[in-house]
């Protein structure tokens, strides 16, 4: 009896006391694009207490990125990579990539402005109703960490200016120029953007993959301009790539084997000139063995039909808006429309 009160009193004891026996709540866990590996990893949001900021941060840091305040304009300035080099600018509270050096621009308006983010995986945007205006905040996707604000009046091919207050950045240095000269440049349209983007980022040797139009004879095309069939433009897959791990001719194989290019102007339901089945090449040898692959498929009999597809010199490749830019991946669904060796006869 003595021992049935006794494990009664250990069990309400927690209670009595105000101890919580919950589990430990669960870490909470984001997508956050990592420029040295090209690819997108799930990483852990970062908390700390304002205590834990400020042993880490210099007060200028601290003021701006945890208190929302902003530097006096043409007073702070960023770092710049080494004549010759190239970088990027992380978050100065927890290292996320940010924005490459070769976005940034002279806005005239005295802080460092930026076209383009590393990735949209890496910043969050909420509109800021402060100082008698709707403005558009931007902070770091990871720790929270206020950037600064986002304008309308950027340089093309985005239109948007990032404008970041400078203590918020560290540079990182990250290749030379030399270095850089090992990346090259494929473009391939192929349908509807969204499914080749989709393939080529899981290509090992793929360093970045971006949507947008070429081919066309309009100045800053919109996705709703491409849309109405009148500017000329292709839905396109610009492709960044190591040649050292993958070859023209494996991403080649790749376009040829993801896509029906025996359908003039049209992919499975999307119909219009601009999804139809092109290659733009950056040379001489790429035009060469585009024209050599496309002829040795046509000879191959594994299609059904003969092929459509152009094979024309790369024009102005303009971006597309930032939701089309890993669409899949932001709306958390696996592509179907771009399946390998679908349009092969059986």
């Amino acid at each position: 009896m003595y021992y049935k009160k006794a494990l009664a009193i250990l069990l309400v004891l927690p209670l009595i006391m105000g101890v919580n026996m919950k589990e430990p709540a669960k870490v909470m866990k984001i997508k956050i694009f990592d420029a040295s590996t090209g690819k997108a990893e799930e990483v852990e949001k970062v908390y700390k207490t304002n205590e834990e900021w400020k042993k880490i941060l210099t007060p200028e840091q601290y003021r701006v990125t945890r208190l929302k305040g902003t530097e006096m304009p043409f007073i702070g300035q960023c770092p710049l990579p080494p004549k010759g080099g190239a970088g990027i600018y992380q978050c100065v509270s927890c290292g996320t990539d940010l924005f490459r050096y070769e976005t940034k621009f002279e806005s005239g308006t005295g802080w460092p402005s930026f076209w383009e983010p590393v990735s949209e995986l890496n910043i969050k945007l909420v509109t800021d109703n402060s100082l008698g205006a709707q403005r558009v905040e931007v902070l770091c996707a990871r720790c929270d960490a206020h950037l600064g604000h986002v304008f309308d009046d950027g340089p093309a091919p985005t239109g948007k200016r990032y404008c970041i207050n400078a203590a918020a950045l560290k540079l990182v240095v990250t290749m030379s120029k030399n270095t850089a000269k090992n990346v090259e440049t494929a473009t391939f349209g192929a349908g509807c953007f969204w499914g080749v983007e989709a393939v080529f980022r899981k290509v090992k040797g793929v360093l970045d993959a971006k949507v947008g139009f070429m081919g066309g004879n309009f100045e800053n095309p919109t996705y709703e301009d491409v849309c109405s069939d009148k500017t000329g433009h292709a839905e396109v897959v610009q492709i960044e790539y190591d040649p050292k791990v993958i070859s023209y001719q494996e991403l080649l194989d790749i376009f040829w084997d993801i896509h029906d290019p025996t359908t003039p102007n049209r992919q499975g339901p999307d119909v219009g000139s601009q999804y139809r089945s092109v290659i733009f090449y950056h040379n001489a040898e790429q035009e060469r063995l585009a024209r050599a692959s496309k002829e040795k498929l046509e000879k191959s009999g594994k299609l059904k039909s003969p092929i459509a597809t152009e094979i024309v010199p790369a024009k102005k490749f303009y971006k597309a808006e930032d939701y089309h830019q890993r669409y899949f991946e932001k709306q958390g669904i696996e592509p179907v429309c771009h399946l390998p060796g679908k349009f092969r006869k059986k």
